[in-house]
């Protein structure tokens, strides 16, 4: 296993990682891993490799869009709310470091659905919006995930 693999694999789990720590921009730490280990080792398997693992994570991205944002609209949620919670989590983030984002986040989503809809309904919604956000961070993890296995097989073919 050369350097440039290694370095390859440490983008790679570092991406798989920042799938579920919002911080770190995962699918994209993937894809370059990929992309490096892809440069390094050239040919057309290489290549084949990385376009067969870019396209699972576009895919996933898009998936990981269009499905939650699906449900959200079915269940009456506008995207005002999500914008809310999101702004509200950058701010939890500088206050309270790393956990914050997900404090600010849920914060904004209640007090967002509290003004639209009441105290009634604020709580369901938020959790309704708390699972489509989760579903999203699963189709972007299996998207990622089967890149890595993409990828992985390459390396082990080549």
């Amino acid at each position: 296993m050369t350097a440039t693999t290694l370095i390859a694999a440490l983008l790679v789990a570092v991406g798989l990682v920042g799938i579920l720590v919002p911080v770190l921009p995962g699918s994209v730490l993937v894809v370059a891993g990929v992309l490096v280990w892809a440069w390094a080792e050239g040919g057309a398997a290489a290549w084949t490799v990385f376009a067969v693992a870019t396209a699972l994570v576009v895919a996933g991205a898009v998936v990981k869009y269009v499905v939650p944002g699906r449900r959200l609209q079915v269940a009456g949620i506008p995207a005002s709310t999500q914008a809310v919670g999101v702004v509200l989590g950058v701010v939890g983030f500088f206050v309270v470091p790393v956990i914050g984002l997900f404090l600010g986040f849920v914060l904004g989503i209640y007090l967002a659905e509290l003004l639209r809809v009441g105290s009634a309904q604020a709580w369901p919604s938020t959790v309704h919006s708390l699972k489509a956000v989760g579903l999203s961070i699963v189709v972007e993890l299996v998207a990622a995930v089967a890149a890595t296995v993409v990828w992985v097989a390459g390396v082990v073919v080549t």
